[in-house]
């Protein structure tokens, strides 16, 4: 793994073009480095080789690394036991800020203006200088089975995230996907038992992509819904999968991104409500980033951007979230908010 550190720390310092990742319970770290710093804007209809880092909004701009202006290389690593202190941060002005955005989203949801609406923020927390490297390599150890990434470029900024969600793999003609929803924090040793706004909040998410995928899909299906680990937190999943019967890849991208899970429902009510209302600007957070057609088989592997910060002038700015339905406890909410930024604060 030194070899692959070592190229992102020059990378860094050369402001050159990169993304470091590797996937879900994989032993292997994958690296795209450009060859030049130029900012390659994604083709509409996805058909290009290369690593997609695209925003929240799709109004915003999608960045593509080529693979054939890159170079591609890959390491391993090994899990070591590492021990990490348990941190938490916030301020009060910001909790409430939040549970008042949260309490308006109840507003709205009984007056049937939407079923679902998930609500973010950001922590803002200073640093000490920023070792690349270094917060990588805390993040491949602190979260093996999630999708674990750095990425950069010196026209956008420095990217980290550790997310256990992915929205869409493809090969050949099968795909699949899931449905993510659903958060508490995991207690060694204790029973683990959903209350009905977490299985409600899941069950929205789910209903969503099946409906949606029944004109793109034969032979869909719907697996068992499980509880999943994913750091110090649990969620519940849903994994769905099928055959596709219509081509292009931006088109079924297009139909899943943003899901309810990271959104709402209806999508386009949601989608309005929080560009109105979080008061900030989500960029990368909630939007989706991974491979697209790689080999010859043109797999493409991608995830939704959670669990992730970005590092501005000393600064992580850490993005969390929270699904709110009509069973939601704004107090609860917001600290489910709190857990979720503990991820990143672990790696700092």
């Amino acid at each position: 793994m030194n070899l692959l550190l070592n190229k992102i720390k020059e990378a860094y310092k050369n402001k050159v073009p990169f993304v470091a990742y590797n996937k879900p319970n994989d032993a292997t770290i994958f690296g795209i480095f450009q060859k030049e710093a130029t900012l390659h804007k994604i083709a509409s209809d996805f058909t290009q080789a290369g690593f997609v880092f695209a925003p929240f909004n799709a109004s915003e701009k999608t960045i593509f690394f080529p693979l054939d202006a890159s170079e591609f290389i890959s390491d391993s690593f090994t899990k070591e036991q590492l021990h990490f202190k348990e941190k938490s941060y916030f301020n009060n002005a910001s909790k409430a800020t939040h549970i008042n955005i949260v309490q308006k989203a109840l507003d709205a949801i009984n007056k049937n203006d939407f079923k679902k609406v998930v609500i973010s923020r950001k922590e803002i927390v200073a640093l000490n200088g920023v070792e690349v490297e270094e917060i990588y390599s805390n993040l491949l150890q602190l979260y093996p089975n999630a999708f674990v990434y750095v990425w950069f470029h010196p026209q956008v900024g420095l990217w980290f995230g550790a997310t256990p969600e992915t929205l869409l793999e493809v090969e050949k003609n099968s795909f699949k996907t899931m449905s993510l929803a659903g958060t508490q924090v995991y207690k060694k040793g204790e029973k683990v038992s959903w209350n009905p706004k977490e299985i409600e909040e899941q069950q929205i998410v789910t209903d969503y992509i099946l409906n949606k995928l029944s004109s793109f899909s034969t032979n869909l299906k719907q697996l068992k819904t499980e509880t999943v680990k994913a750091g110090s937190l649990l969620h519940l999943r849903t994994e769905i999968k099928g055959d596709l019967t219509k081509e292009g890849l931006f088109s079924l991208v297009n139909l899943l991104h943003p899901t309810p899970a990271v959104c709402g429902l209806p999508k386009e009510k949601a989608k309005q409500f929080i560009l109105e209302n979080e008061n900030y600007n989500r960029s990368y957070y909630t939007g989706f980033l991974g491979e697209l057609n790689i080999n010859t088989n043109k797999n493409s592997h991608l995830f939704v951007n959670l669990r992730c910060m970005e590092i501005i002038n000393n600064n992580a700015e850490i993005y969390v979230g929270g699904g709110i339905t009509k069973e939601s406890n704004p107090e609860k909410e917001w600290e489910e908010t709190v857990a979720k930024s503990n991820i990143m604060l672990k790696a700092l």
